[in-house]
């Protein structure tokens, strides 16, 4: 009896087992069934589509920063255009200063010109000789002239004090001999104190004035040394 009971629980056991076993086995086919049913395209073309996707949104991304990168090399370009423009207006502005204060006198010259002496003879030298020479060099094109190392500008006052003692030019008060220094073209200038009968040397001369000129290929004349006052001339606006 307890042989056919051992050999009955073995037989259960057994039935249990290969009962078991069709449904793993069954199973399985299933999965495989499955694996099988499903197209392989079907995911690759998933795959594919996610990577499309993701390659459009890198490639928006990437022209996104290009376009910032080219807006700020436009920005960067425009910044330096306006620095150099602004370099130039500097560059301009310097020059057109530098160009003033020679005119005007803020700045020691130096040039080709003339070198008149005059000193007293039968006559004495009053202010109206030297008013008269500066007048004669300016028609020539003396850019700078100078009169006894004092410059003279375009406000220069040359008047006589004194009894005709001396000569006030501006507040230096000046006595002969007189050494008037004249840059510009040095043929101009050289031509027209010569000229015969009507030149400044002759006339000078023709009174008994010790008057007389030299040509150098460097003339020094040192700047303005008074202040700039201006009294009457005022700006023209728009109105």
């Amino acid at each position: 009896m307890k042989k056919l009971k051992f050999r009955a629980d073995i037989t259960a056991v057994t039935v249990v087992v290969f009962v078991v076993c069709i449904v793993l086995v069954s199973v399985m086919l299933m999965q495989f069934r499955t694996v099988e049913q499903t197209d392989i395209t079907e995911i690759e073309t998933m795959r594919e589509s996610e990577l499309r996707t993701e390659l459009s949104e890198w490639r928006a991304k990437a022209e996104e920063v290009e376009a910032q990168v080219e807006d700020v090399n436009n920005r960067i370009e425009e910044y330096n255009q306006t620095i150099e423009d602004n370099e130039k207006a500097a560059e301009l502005i310097d020059e057109e200063l530098t160009e003033s204060d020679l005119l005007v006198g803020k700045t020691d010259v130096y040039g080709e010109g003339v070198v008149v002496s005059l000193s007293d003879g039968d006559y004495q030298i009053v202010a109206e000789y030297l008013i008269d020479l500066v007048n004669e060099l300016r028609y020539a094109g003396a850019e700078a002239i100078s009169i006894n190392e004092n410059r003279v500008i375009s406000s220069t006052d040359i008047i006589d004090m004194g009894d005709y003692t001396y000569i006030m030019i501006d507040s230096q008060r000046i006595q002969g001999p007189y050494v008037i220094k004249a840059i510009g073209n040095k043929e101009m200038l050289s031509t027209t104190l010569s000229m015969r009968g009507s030149g400044f040397i002759d006339r000078m001369t023709s009174i008994g004035i010790n008057a007389s000129y030299e040509i150098e290929n460097r003339v020094e004349i040192p700047k303005y040394s008074g202040d700039y006052e201006i009294k009457y001339m005022q700006e023209v606006t728009a109105e």
